[in-house]
């Protein structure tokens, strides 16, 4: 299953490409549909603006034309290399838009990579953790429950990119679902992954960071990831 970082390096890579892929994860997500819009756009610009150029070039030939007739002609070349000039302007900024808009798939892997550290977070059970243990957890990051988001099953605080953060578990019907509050780590947009057997996504949290929420085994189940990810978003404090 293709994720929205590896599509949108594919797409922009080759923005016509028509691997099957690539098509089956365009028609199943939104962003990335527009994102490809986007990206074509783009394309059709830059190559309306080179061609602009080169016509400028094909017509900038010396001759034996009167002295007005090529100051006019002069004029209108500088003209269009002006108009080309600031095509091509235009397409670099759009180009450096669409860069940064690709999400960025090392946050995503990094989650994934810290989970095989913590093996025995993954355990069913119906056993809460001790309220103490996960409110001393939350409050390392600066930040408590007001709500309950459901079992929470595992509860501690790891460190990750150089920051302290909490690593719940929270269990459903499906399975143990993992989260992971990154206050320090923002995201333009949430974003699905599937990377080694873990399925899950990145959740801004506009002026708070972002969540990790994934999940792993066969069972696997978005609708479950997206569900605790909308409970642990509400049921969190962030102003702690």
């Amino acid at each position: 299953m293709m994720d929205c970082a590896h599509y949108r390096r594919a797409i922009l890579a080759d923005p016509h490409d028509h691997n099957a892929d690539m098509r089956l994860h365009r028609d199943t997500c939104q962003d990335c549909s527009r994102y490809t819009d986007q990206v074509r756009r783009f394309e059709d610009r830059l190559d309306r603006a080179l061609r602009l150029e080169s016509s400028a070039e094909v017509r900038d030939r010396p001759g034996v034309l009167p002295f007005r007739i090529r100051d006019a002609q002069t004029l209108r070349l500088r003209r269009g290399w002006l108009a080309a000039a600031a095509s091509l302007l235009l397409a670099v900024v759009v180009a450096g838009s669409l860069w940064l808009a690709v999400p960025g798939p090392s946050l995503a892997a990094d989650v994934v990579t810290h989970m095989a550290g913590e093996p025995r977070a993954w355990a069913r059970t119906d056993v809460s953790v001790p309220e103490r243990t996960l409110d001393q957890v939350l409050a390392e990051s600066q930040v408590r429950l007001r709500a309950n988001p459901g079992l929470v099953s595992y509860a501690n605080s790891c460190l990750f990119r150089g920051h302290h953060v909490p690593h719940l578990v929270v269990q459903t019907d499906s399975g143990p679902v993992t989260v992971m509050v990154l206050t320090h780590e923002s995201a333009r947009t949430a974003t699905r992954f599937d990377d080694h057997g873990y399925l899950g996504m990145i959740v801004p949290v506009p002026g708070h960071g972002s969540i990790a929420v994934l999940e792993r085994g066969p069972g696997t189940d978005m609708n479950a990831v997206e569900r605790v990810a909308a409970k642990v978003i509400g049921a969190i404090d962030w102003s702690a």
